[in-house]
């Protein structure tokens, strides 16, 4: 009975001294400078979208909040009607929209890991 305790204890305290919670400021990588840089942004993703959308209407894919230059933008990626993907770039602090850019196939299948046609 004591042996089992014993592990039991021990198990309860690796976990508790090696376990990082998820919700920690300590965390490290990625995922932690995204929320440093959410804390910063004052441009939500959804006013992020609509503004994409005002700029360069379709659908959107994807948004994506990244750190240029020092700079905290929203990236938001539109798919036109013609079928071609457009990158709005908006500044996450003011909504401003810096920059379009229109994103090529092939790019996006090198990104992917695929070989382009």
């Amino acid at each position: 009975m004591k042996s089992l305790a014993l592990i039991f204890t021990l198990a309860v305290g690796s976990v508790l001294t090696l376990g990082t919670p998820a919700w920690s400021d300590k965390k490290k990588g990625a995922e932690g400078e995204v929320a440093t840089w959410a804390k910063d942004a004052t441009v939500t993703i959804e006013q992020a979208v609509k503004t994409a959308v005002e700029k360069v209407p379709g659908t959107v894919v994807e948004a994506e909040l990244e750190n240029k230059h020092g700079q905290i933008t929203w990236e938001v990626d539109v798919l036109g009607a013609d079928g071609k993907m457009t990158e709005v770039c908006i500044d996450a602090v003011t909504g401003a929209v810096i920059g379009t850019e229109a994103k090529d196939k092939k790019d996006e299948m090198k990104k992917e890991g695929k070989k382009g046609k």
